[in-house]
């Protein structure tokens, strides 16, 4: 089976709610001016899992997500990347519940660059995730989106602004037998 995108009404990618990869994937499929719907897991590696190998259903992924490279050589035999595109972030921000200097702060690994010295960063699987955990009280800040930050009602230390972007779109299909033999040394497809 060969990817088409065009079959593509599914999409996976990093929730809870607020993730840039969830406006993301609903970008995609406005771009396309297609109905689709989009499914939010707890990482990356747990929607691959989830996602059904039948065509019309796919991952998006962030090419800044910290393993995105292990994911895609890892599961060559049945990822195949239909489409990437450019689109800016949700505004990055410090937030915190209350305190003007957190001193421990939750951040997804790609944004941990923006948590202010000399701050302890707690590394959480989504910039939602991090606002939430702030929410909570398990933190003293995080770095997160404005959506995330608005609906924890976090208070913005810091506005970093939208990021332009890549985001990618990869179809899962089912492997076919030949698809499985290792190649002999030397011999191309």
């Amino acid at each position: 089976m060969y990817a088409r995108p065009d079959e593509v009404r599914h999409l996976h990618t990093l929730g809870p709610h607020g993730t840039n990869l969830e406006a993301a994937s609903h970008e995609w499929f406005r771009r396309r001016g297609v109905e689709g719907t989009v499914e939010l897991h707890a990482s990356i590696e747990s929607a691959l899992e989830a996602v059904p190998d039948d065509g019309r259903h796919a991952l998006t992924a962030c090419a800044v997500y910290p393993a995105l490279h292990t994911l895609v050589f890892s599961n060559l035999h049945r990822l195949h990347m239909i489409d990437s595109f450019v689109m800016p972030t949700h505004n990055m921000v410090l937030a915190s519940s209350g305190t003007r200097a957190p001193a421990t702060v939750a951040s997804h690994p790609a944004p941990k660059g923006l948590v202010p010295e000399p701050a302890r960063i707690r590394e959480v699987l989504s910039n939602s995730q991090a606002a939430i955990d702030c929410a909570e009280g398990l933190v003293d800040g995080c770095i997160t989106t404005i959506v995330a930050a608005k609906r924890h009602g976090l208070r913005v230390l810091r506005d970093f602004g939208p990021v332009p972007m890549v985001f990618t779109v990869h179809q899962v299909l089912a492997v076919r037998a030949e698809d499985e033999r290792p190649l002999a040394v030397g011999a191309a497809r």
